[in-house]
């Protein structure tokens, strides 16, 4: 990409004890819609985590001797500045990562604001265990104090909605935190760190360094001043932190991948189904780690199912990010999109059939977005449940739509990835319903219905989709340490 623009260049910095830090040396993000570079985001290592670090450490004492109501009013204050500024974050979301404007405005943004109320209020509603024992004239009870500086990293699908969600709980709780969101999309972390002060968050609660995973995300989950680590982002970089964190014995959570499984039975009511599976199927470019990329449908309804699912893939547009008639925006990077058209090609390779999108159906964008990243909502089928396109997490909007024919065979067929992040089933019989959500090996079932998410309740995956769960309970847990006091009186 020409750089005749490069006064125009947005340059970040880290955000370190309050202040916002040059760095010596920077790494180059990308606009996914155009495929230009527009932004300079810090190449962080170990200096720059080492201060921020410091920062945190000293600023522990006096963030977590605060009551948990003082805690409370100001994260409702940096809610109410986020929330102010709403339509500038989601623009810059949507730049950033490509994502369209209508899903940043309406989906991520407004969530980052109501991480932030969530925790607000939850911290204000724990309590601590009490037990009695007479016989023995002893009384025992429990104290939660926070843990220290978190280290936490966050992936570029869901910026600042991720960021936050990790953020609230850790600063609720009393620690202070270093930030770590990916180096692809870090533009609305920096954006929220010049708020901090304003919201009233004393200096060295929130550091932010920027840069890439290999190098101050490795600084960070090495430091022996971080106890704890929550990570979003793949299985592979989750088996990295958890060897490199081992021989601190760190507290992780562990947020990762899913290959999440539709089951669609043939007493669904079609007509809810089939739109809301194309938006699980396609929501943020099939970018969601809870996107559904297998379809099992029973075959009785199989090529009714089929006809009309690819009709209503097709009415979504893909194309220039900020126009609000845009369903489907750029991916986040030229690799990750080539990642996602091998995929299609090797399905094509082993046979299955492409119903829609690429290689299918030509994609006609408007100037300037040529160079862009994008690619239209695929569906392919009759693909086998080895291939790699039913056992790996694609992570683009692509879905495979197969039938089956009997209950136990695809809870069976269902369960037979090494993820187990969530899924969806689709039937009018109650009992069917509970029978197969006690069945499938998944932290998060949804039946006639997808992403619909309470945040008191706990959220995360079994087998290779990680460990730990995240919510009003579980962060809290998570993000304290726990004392028992035996008192005989």
């Amino acid at each position: 990409p020409t750089m005749a623009h490069s006064e125009a260049l947005l340059v970040l910095e880290n955000f370190i004890g309050g202040k916002f830090v040059p760095c010596s040396s920077y790494i180059d993000s990308y606009n996914p819609s155009t495929g230009d570079v527009y932004c300079r985001v810090p190449d962080s290592g170990k200096e720059e985590v080492e201060a921020a670090v410091k920062a945190a450490k000293d600023a522990f004492p006096i963030w977590s001797s605060k009551s948990p109501l003082e805690r409370s009013q100001i994260l409702n204050k940096l809610a109410d500045l986020i929330e102010h500024d709403l339509e500038a974050f989601a623009q810059a979301e949507s730049k950033d990562q490509g994502k369209t404007i209508t899903f940043a405005r309406t989906v991520d943004i407004p969530r980052a604001v109501y991480n932030f109320r969530f925790f607000a209020s939850s911290i204000l509603h724990h309590v601590t265990e009490c037990t009695e024992m007479p016989t023995m004239g002893c009384v025992h009870y429990t104290l939660r104090a926070p843990v220290g500086v978190a280290g936490l990293i966050s992936p570029w699908n869901l910026p600042l909605y991720l960021l936050t969600w990790k953020i609230a709980p850790a600063i609720a709780c009393g620690n202070t935190v270093v930030a770590k969101p990916s180096e692809m999309t870090s533009v609305t972390a920096w954006m929220m760190c010049k708020l901090l002060e304003k919201a009233g968050v004393p200096p060295g609660v929130v550091n932010v360094v920027l840069g890439t995973g290999a190098k101050a995300g490795e600084a960070l989950v090495c430091h022996p001043d971080v106890p704890l680590i929550s990570f979003t982002g793949s299985t592979l970089t989750a088996q990295r932190i958890t060897e490199r964190s081992a021989p601190h014995c760190k507290r992780l959570s562990l947020e990762l991948g899913g290959k999440n499984p539709a089951i669609i039975f043939d007493d669904a009511d079609l007509s809810q189904c089939i739109p809301t599976t194309v938006r699980s199927s396609f929501a943020n470019q099939g970018e969601i780690c809870l996107c559904t990329s297998r379809i099992f449908v029973q075959r009785g309804i199989y090529s009714e199912f089929l006809k009309r699912f690819v009709a209503e893939a097709k009415k979504w547009k893909t194309g220039n990010p900020s126009d609000p008639t845009v369903s489907v925006g750029a991916l986040i990077s030229k690799e990750h999109l080539e990642k996602v058209r091998n995929y299609v090609k090797k399905a094509q390779a082993e046979g299955a059939r492409v119903l829609c999108g690429e290689g299918v159906d030509p994609l006609s964008l408007p100037p300037g977005n040529e160079k862009g990243y994008f690619m239209s909502p695929t569906v392919i089928a009759e693909v086998k449940d080895e291939s790699c396109c039913m056992q790996e997490e694609i992570f683009g909007p692509v879905t495979c739509v197969v039938a089956f024919d009997t209950e136990e065979e695809v809870i069976r067929r269902a369960n037979g990835v090494k993820y187990g992040l969530a899924a969806t089933v689709w039937s009018s019989n109650v009992g069917r319903v509970h029978r197969v959500a006690h069945r499938l090996k998944s932290g998060l079932v949804w039946t006639n219905c997808w992403l619909v998410r309470d945040l008191n309740l706990p959220f995360g995956g079994m087998k290779a989709s990680g460990i730990g769960r995240e919510g009003a309970k579980d962060s809290y847990e998570f993000f304290t340490e726990v004392k028992t006091i035996t008192i005989k009186h």
